[in-house]
């Protein structure tokens, strides 16, 4: 049964355009050519925050330990620029609403 991996974020405003970029055309890319991960899409917080979500399918924790994924998780270049990080994991209670 797949899950839900899901990573909030606030970028420094001087540096989200190219966080964008980079995010939609490189790192999206990338982790969907990752064992396990499934699919992927992207929103902007309109209440609360962090500012930016992502929320990926993955077909179970296992898609964590692939070599493939390790190698390039994390926010690369903008590392440094990133803040209010937060990582969850949702597995389904049961198949009904599916």
């Amino acid at each position: 049964m797949s899950m839900q991996h899901i990573v909030f974020v606030d970028i420094e405003p001087d540096k989200e355009a190219d966080f964008n970029d980079w995010y939609d055309n490189i790192h999206v890319p990338e982790i969907l050519a990752c064992p396990g991960w499934l699919k992927a899409s992207r929103y902007v917080c309109t209440e609360g925050g962090p500012k930016y979500a992502a929320v990926y399918e993955i077909e179970g924790p296992q898609a964590y330990e692939t070599p493939e994924f390790n190698a390039i998780k994390g926010f690369g270049p903008f590392s440094q620029y990133i803040s209010n990080f937060r990582r969850i994991c949702l597995a389904p209670i049961n198949e009904r609403h599916l």
